[in-house]
């Protein structure tokens, strides 16, 4: 009893760590785009563009207004959809384009799923950023569904994909196929812990995540609405 409640401790601490890990990282992504717009403003009034200050800010406005809009009309938990909008800043950053399915829908869920939804889906998404790293057009898409008992999170990515013979040995703690540099923005530093740690948490809320390859990986979560009891 004392192991298995040290564990559950532990594994919610993991999950507490790196959903702050993530916000960490989104809002610097965030604080980084937002720079790089002031720069333009400031550059165009040194200049005198006074009317391209107004075209700019006006069109800043627009695109983020219709990205909320879009996330928060498909998913209802605050905390995937704030997760969703920030990796966006994140994306422009790293050079990506990050889609969310048309399809997704989800409505609100219990606190315990909401963390858990974020740290997986925050976990994928960055893995999916650092496999189309240095692409040309790399494009991420995440598809949110709501089946009743099970929300289902499906990210995918236009990278390599997944070899045959590392789908398993991915989800093993420490493993990563990231090569030496340092690590990236947004990403858990090359330690290769976010895909073991989303597979507990998958498989703690009842369900299991699994990839797949379809012109690039294809990484699938499952998370029952309604828990195992321990």
């Amino acid at each position: 009893v004392t192991t298995l409640r040290d564990r559950t401790e532990l594994s919610s601490l993991e999950r507490e760590l790196g959903a702050t890990r993530t916000a960490t990282d989104t809002l610097r992504a965030q604080a980084h785009e937002f720079a790089n717009q002031l720069h333009v403003i400031s550059g165009l009034i040194q200049i005198g563009e006074y009317d391209s200050v107004v075209q700019f800010v006006n069109g800043a406005t627009v695109d983020r207004t219709r990205l909320n809009d879009e996330v928060t009309s498909r998913i209802q938990d605050p905390a995937l959809a704030a997760l969703l909008i920030a990796k966006a800043s994140l994306a422009t950053e790293r050079g990506v384009t990050l889609q969310l399915d048309p399809e997704s829908a989800l409505g609100r869920v219990d606190d315990d799923l909401s963390r858990d939804l974020a740290t997986v889906a925050g976990n994928l998404v960055d893995n999916a950023f650092d496999a189309v790293a240095g692409l040309p057009a790399g494009s991420v898409s995440v598809l949110v569904q709501d089946g009743g008992t099970t929300v289902t999170v499906t990210v995918r990515d236009n990278g390599p994909g997944v070899p045959d013979a590392g789908r398993e040995e991915i989800f093993r703690q420490g493993f990563t196929t990231k090569q030496p540099g340092g690590p990236q923005p947004g990403s858990d530093g090359g330690r290769g812990f976010g895909l073991a740690l989303s597979r507990v948490v998958c498989r703690r809320a009842g369900g299991d995540l699994t990839v797949a390859n379809d012109n690039g990986a294809v990484f699938t979560a499952e998370l029952k609405r309604r828990r195992p009891q321990l």
